[in-house]
């Protein structure tokens, strides 16, 4: 139950019709002070002092973010009196007035993303943007893809498989660690076409030519004798098929990697190339792809290599 004294307060905040158009921008999208002064074309001041009132009773939330200030409609935490006088106002109001702020606020929200788009310019993928993650655009782009059975090489709790299974007609998940191998089953257990083997990279339990793709991401770092992995994956593969390799460029950094249990330092380019091709590989492409940002900046080498289509004799 609300009280008359309450009941009168709330009616006197809802009865401005300043705070009304607030709430209604606020509503729709989160907006700055700035954001509102424009679309409202009232003074900053006064703007600011509405919403200190409207905060105060619980209708408005903030949130920072950097220097800026964002405001919205406080809809999973409004006191229920309010929300119901909110609800009834927000069905049975119209007004020229609310329609043209809602058109001035579409120009702004266009305005933002425009502005947003110009300030990053050169450096977009340091900076957040809805919908913008490495994660989105890899699973949008691996739909290009068209896998047939895949074996994943130190394939650890299966994240990577999880990216790639929708894309292939098979993907075996092969690690050394029992404990890792039980994460990628519980990881993917609700889909199809996974099959997982607990194994030694360097000597894989299938059968020649059972593979069209072999994925070594990350697998090297791991491998005591990287030339007998590099021939086992040669030998599983099919004729035509093809292997994808990421591993650090070679480094320094011993500790580092003792901490990750890497018994392998990276590799150079020409060095992993050479390592692929004495294996009967077919390189198409070695270089660096990526420079980490955080200390000691480790750098990536991408391999993509292929067996030949026909297997020549021994």
């Amino acid at each position: 139950m609300t009280d008359l004294a309450s009941t009168s307060d709330l009616l006197r905040l809802l009865a401005d019709p300043t705070r009304l158009r607030l709430l209604a921008l606020v509503a729709r999208e989160e907006l700055t002070v700035a954001e509102l002064v424009d679309v409202t074309r009232l003074p900053q001041s006064r703007v600011s002092t509405h919403l200190g009132r409207l905060k105060e009773a619980g209708l408005v939330r903030d949130r920072r973010a950097g220097a800026s200030c964002f405001y919205a409609l406080n809809a999973g935490s409004m006191p229920p009196p309010a929300q119901r006088f909110w609800s009834l106002l927000h069905e049975t109001a119209h007004d020229p007035l609310l329609e043209e702020d809602r058109k001035r606020l579409r120009q702004t929200a266009r305005a933002r993303a425009a502005s947003w788009a110009d300030s990053v310019a050169g450096q977009m993928e340091r900076h957040y943007s809805p919908g913008r993650t490495w994660e989105a655009a890899t699973r949008g782009l691996l739909g290009l893809a068209r896998l047939g059975d895949v074996l994943d090489v130190a394939s650890g709790d299966g994240a990577l498989a999880e990216l790639v299974v929708r894309r292939a007609r098979s993907i075996t998940c092969l690690d050394y660690s029992r404990r890792v191998i039980a994460a990628a089953q519980r990881r993917l257990a609700h889909v199809p076409g996974v099959h997982f083997r607990v194994g030694d990279m360097h000597a894989l339990p299938f059968r020649d030519a059972s593979f069209d793709q072999v994925l070594f991401a990350n697998a090297l770092s791991y491998a005591q004798d990287p030339e007998r992995a590099v021939a086992e994956a040669a030998r599983v593969l099919r004729p035509a098929g093809s292997l994808a390799a990421v591993v650090l460029k070679a480094h320094r950094h011993v500790a580092v990697a003792e901490a990750y249990n890497h018994v392998q330092l990276g590799f150079e380019p020409s060095a992993l190339r050479k390592l692929f091709e004495a294996a009967g590989f077919e390189v198409s492409f070695c270089e660096v792809t990526s420079r980490e940002k955080r200390h000691p900046h480790f750098e990536v080498l991408t391999l993509y290599a292929a067996r030949p289509a026909q297997r020549t004799a021994s």
